[in-house]
């Protein structure tokens, strides 16, 4: 008896949520046995049993998958979530980016994204889009905050999130993972004096 393996269908333009699951867990599966140097399209398209059409209609470029297995690895393994006041918030969401970024894995593959976007206009513009999307989902406790009086009304959302992140990977890229406690303290207390109401 023949063993045939069914590919899995798309669905247009529209993501159907177990191929793409299957694509992702492909994705990450072929990074962590291979490394960057050995991460293709061709490698996650066999894995998963997925047109190679259907992950580039997908993720336009190898930058935007692999930021998507980024994220999808973060929200599998690390969790994050605010708990209604500020100062414990961002505490909380900067110790949650060191922990991502101290892991081997999730730290490696945002270093090669980074770095290849110096030299790669496709993965420069994938991860400013991923960054833009990013930063607007984490505003939101900032927003929350506004709402509940603790932050001023004229502070940017947006524009916290991105400071947080921008410390943490330049700790990431500087290998500085020394006293990240007292450094997450000191840089929230500074945040959190010049934006409180």
């Amino acid at each position: 008896m023949t063993d045939v393996k069914e590919a899995r269908r798309s669905i247009g333009a529209q993501r159907n949520p177990a191929s793409e699951e299957a694509i992702l867990q492909a994705a990450e599966a072929v990074l962590l046995e291979g490394g960057l140097a050995n991460f293709s399209i061709e490698a996650v398209a066999r894995r998963a049993r997925a047109g190679k059409p259907t992950i580039y209609r997908w993720w336009p470029s190898k930058a935007a998958l692999l930021l998507d297995v980024y994220q999808h690895h973060k929200q599998s393994h690390f969790a994050f979530e605010p708990v209604g006041n500020i100062r414990a918030d961002l505490t909380g969401f900067l110790e949650h980016l060191f922990t991502v970024c101290e892991n081997e894995s999730t730290g490696a593959l945002i270093r090669s994204v980074i770095a290849e976007a110096q030299a790669d206009a496709a993965t420069s513009a994938a991860l400013a889009a991923y960054l833009e999307g990013r930063f607007r989902h984490s505003s939101e406790m900032v927003r929350m905050a506004q709402a509940r009086g603790e932050v001023r009304a004229d502070v940017d959302p947006l524009i916290i999130p991105e400071m947080l992140a921008s410390f943490v990977w330049g700790r990431l890229l500087t290998n500085r993972f020394d006293n990240v406690q007292a450094a997450i303290a000191a840089v929230v207390d500074i945040i959190v004096t010049g934006i409180k109401a």
